[in-house]
C-alpha cells in the first residue's frame, strides 16, 4: 500500500523489484477519486526505452480514456537502478517479466485499483504477453506493433542471428574478466550519429524512422531524453534472441488485443504471433501507418489507445 497522496496526471512513484526501487509514472485521470474504482493498466515499452518514452506518450493518453496507467524504468534503466555489482544499460527478457509481475503486485496494492490490464508496445508487446502466460491477476492484455513471435524476424537469417550470439558472448567474457561494463549500440546508432550518417550505414528499412524517434535529433533521442541513450550493454543478444510469447501463445488464456502495421516488416511478429493463439481474441491491422508511427505519430497512437480503450471496456 502507499500513503503518497496521488492526484490526477503523472504522479512519481517507486516499486520494489529484485530488491531495489523501480522508478515509475503513474497517471491517473481527470477527477481523480481515490473513493472510486478504476481500471488500471501495466505498461511494457519497447527496446531499449525509458519511461519518459512510449509510457510519456500512452500513459497521458489511457488516462484521458479514464484508466490508470503505470510506466515505469525496469532495472538498471534510466531512473531505476541496477543491482549492487551490475551496469547500467542492461535490459534482460526474463528480468523484464518479473518487473512485469511486481509492477502488478504494486498495482494491485492501490485501494482505488479494480481489474489490471497489460499493454505492450513493440518489445514490450511480448514482455506483456510472456508475464500473462502466469500472471491471471493482469485480465486482458493489448500489444501494439509487438515483438511477439520474433523468431520468424530475428532468425530468417541463421548466420547474420549466430553473428549476434558471438558479439554478445564475446562482451559477457569481456565484461566478466575486466569488471567493466562493455556498451555497444545494438542498433549501430550511437547519441552522436546524424541522420544521413545513420542511413548511410545502411541496414533494415526502418533505419529512417528509428533515427527520427531514436536519433541525437529524434523526438525521444538522448536529447530529448536526457535519461535515454541508444548505448546498451553488450551482451543483449543473448537475451533478445529468446522469444517467449510465441512458444506459449497457446497457454494465453487472457483476452487479447494486437494492433500492428500491415505495411511494416515487423508484422510478421503480430501475425505469426495471432495463429497460435488460442484464446478470445481480437486482431486490428493499419495500412497506413508504421511500425515507429504508433510509438508518437498522433493520428496512429490516437487509433490505438482508442481501440485499446474500447478492447478494455468490454
Amino acid at each position: 500500500m502507499t500513503n503518497q497522496t496521488l492526484a490526477a496526471g503523472k504522479n512519481k512513484v517507486t516499486f520494489k523489484s529484485f530488491g531495489v526501487e523501480l522508478a515509475g509514472d503513474l497517471y491517473l485521470p481527470e477527477g481523480f477519486d481515490p473513493t472510486q474504482s478504476y481500471k488500471a493498466i501495466v505498461g511494457a515499452s519497447p527496446f531499449p526505452q525509458v519511461k519518459d518514452q512510449i509510457p510519456a506518450t500512452y500513459g497521458p493518453e489511457m488516462a484521458a480514456r479514464g484508466y490508470i496507467y503505470l510506466g515505469f524504468d525496469y532495472l538498471g534503466m534510466g531512473d531505476s537502478p541496477a543491482l549492487p555489482g551490475e551496469f547500467k544499460q542492461a535490459r534482460y527478457m526474463f528480468r523484464l517479466i518479473e518487473n512485469t509481475w511486481d509492477a502488478v503486485s504494486y498495482l494491485g496494492t492501490l485501494p482505488f485499483v479494480d481489474e489490471i490490464y497489460g499493454l505492450g508496445v513493440c518489445q514490450g508487446g511480448s514482455i506483456i504477453a510472456s508475464a500473462a502466460v502466469t500472471d491471471h491477476r493482469i485480465k486482458k492484455i493489448a500489444m501494439v506493433s509487438g515483438m511477439m513471435a520474433a523468431d520468424g524476424f530475428q532468425w530468417t537469417d541463421r548466420d547474420m542471428a549466430n553473428m549476434q550470439i558471438a558479439a554478445a558472448n564475446a562482451s559477457m567474457q569481456k565484461t566478466y574478466e575486466t569488471g567493466e561494463p562493455d556498451y555497444v549500440a545494438p542498433f549501430g546508432l550511437t547519441d552522436e550519429h546524424s541522420r544521413q550518417e545513420f542511413i548511410d550505414l545502411g541496414g533494415n528499412p526502418m533505419v529512417g524512422e528509428t533515427y527520427d524517434y531514436y536519433g541525437r535529433d529524434g523526438v525521444k533521442g538522448p536529447v530529448a531524453v536526457p535519461t535515454y541513450t541508444n548505448m546498451h550493454i553488450g551482451d543483449q543478444g543473448m537475451q533478445s534472441l529468446f522469444s517467449l510469447a510465441e512458444a506459449y501463445a497457446d497457454k494465453i488464456v487472457q483476452p487479447s488485443l494486437t494492433i500492428y502495421s500491415s505495411s511494416a516488416f515487423t508484422a510478421i511478429c503480430s501475425t505469426q504471433f495471432v495463429e497460435k493463439l488460442t484464446n478470445e481474441h481480437k486482431e486490428l491491422a493499419f495500412d497506413e501507418f508504421s511500425h515507429v508511427d504508433f510509438y508518437y505519430k498522433p493520428e496512429a497512437v490516437t487509433a490505438s489507445t482508442d481501440a485499446v480503450a474500447e478492447f478494455f471496456a468490454n
